[in-house]
């Protein structure tokens, strides 16, 4: 592994090699740009990562768009959702004109805290969406058969999570509908991209036609089948969030190496683990029996009141940590709605606390060991 610039180490960052350009230079050497073979190249072989069929959109955000739309999301409608994530998982389902319900998290994990959310479903659920936080999975079980005994599905965003297992088994394949984000900060890459996964074949067609208009081009289910062949229709509206074959070539070649980059992040997330250990101003992020997280975050907890100024040493280092995230309801465009500070105890002091170190697949050993040191100096300074 080739260390990164001693000058600047940021908390994430893209692994991309000479087979990754290569693929990207093929295609556009080819007679496709978008909507080609890449495409279902690309989305066959996230399938098989994802134990479920896949459909590939622009981004994480619109993954999310996508999932809540084919789930049939909108005025009237419920979801409720863990505060502790990016802001799209709850704004995509209020554009749709649903209503959000912010439930509470595990104060260790930062996941969905599974009697929260029992609290705060009624009969206008239509959706439980958990958050992998971190790439460490939610408790799925409890919560998809929680949402699915009030005639509700459960939505996983698994932005984080793309090559974690629960159980044993791929995430992607253990919610009714998945979604993955592929940002350069990722586990692997397509630049702009995510995907929906489902089981659901109904579900997932659902997604495949939001994605690219809602158009209709099977003549066996349009309603006037025989004006000729240019003949397509919208049943349901869409928009234009296919991936294009450029992008798919890239994610392509970066999943041949997804094994290699999960092994290299729980390498240096068990470096962390050990050297913080002993560090009694800090808390290491858990890992429950079932899960076999494709770590995305290394999220260490600062205890002792001193995460900014621990932040604002390590970004004068140029060690460039990051805090994730603010929580939902706290931004004003949610607080202006009614949502206060205070209804989500454990994910306001997970975020008082949170800090994420470095961690990429790039990251060489001294890179590693540059992060143990600047934090462990910190707190020896006292």
């Amino acid at each position: 592994m080739s260390n990164v610039s001693p000058e600047q180490l940021p908390f994430g960052r893209q692994s991309i090699d000479q087979d990754d350009i290569d693929a990207v230079v093929q295609v556009l050497r080819g007679d496709w740009l978008t909507t080609g073979p890449a495409v279902e190249q690309f989305e066959a072989a996230l399938s098989a990562w994802a134990g479920a069929p896949t459909v590939a959109v622009t981004s994480g955000t619109a993954a999310l768009h996508t999932a809540y739309a084919a789930a049939g999301i909108g005025k009237g409608s419920e979801v409720v959702t863990s505060p502790m994530t990016f802001v799209a998982t709850a704004a995509t389902a209020s554009m749709l004109g649903a209503d959000i319900v912010f439930a509470d998290v595990e104060p260790d994990t930062a996941n969905l805290d599974v009697g929260a959310v029992e609290a705060l479903v009624s009969g206008r659920t239509a959706a439980i969406t958990g958050v992998d936080y971190a790439g460490h999975p939610v408790e799925v079980d409890a919560l998809r058969a929680l949402a699915h005994s009030h005639h509700a599905l459960f939505i996983e965003d698994a932005a984080h999570s793309v090559g974690s297992r629960w159980r044993g088994e791929p995430v992607g394949s253990l919610a009714d509908l998945t979604t993955f984000s592929f940002y350069p900060t990722k586990n692997f890459t397509t630049a702009e991209g995510g995907a929906v996964a489902s089981p659901n074949p109904q579900l997932l067609d659902r997604a495949r036609h939001f994605r690219n208009h809602g158009l209709v081009r099977d003549r066996s289910v349009q309603r006037t089948p025989d004006v000729g062949g240019w003949h397509q229709e919208v049943h349901e509206l869409g928009l234009n969030y296919r991936l294009p074959d450029v992008l798919c070539a890239l994610g392509l070649a970066q999943l041949r190496k997804l094994g290699r980059f999960k092994q290299r992040r729980k390498q240096i997330v068990a470096a962390y683990n050990t050297a913080f250990a002993s560090v009694a101003e800090v808390a290491t992020p858990p890992c429950r029996e079932q899960a076999d997280p494709m770590w995305h975050l290394y999220p260490l907890r600062v205890l002792d009141g001193r995460r900014r100024g621990l932040y604002d040493a390590l970004r004068s280092a140029g060690i460039l940590v990051q805090v994730h995230y603010v929580p939902v309801h706290w931004h004003p465009a949610y607080a202006d709605l009614g949502y206060i500070r205070g209804m989500c105890p454990h994910a306001e002091a997970f975020y008082e606390q949170q800090l994420s170190l470095p961690l990429f697949p790039g990251m060489g050993d001294h890179d590693v060991d540059r992060v143990i040191d600047a934090v462990t100096r910190f707190f020896q300074r006292g």
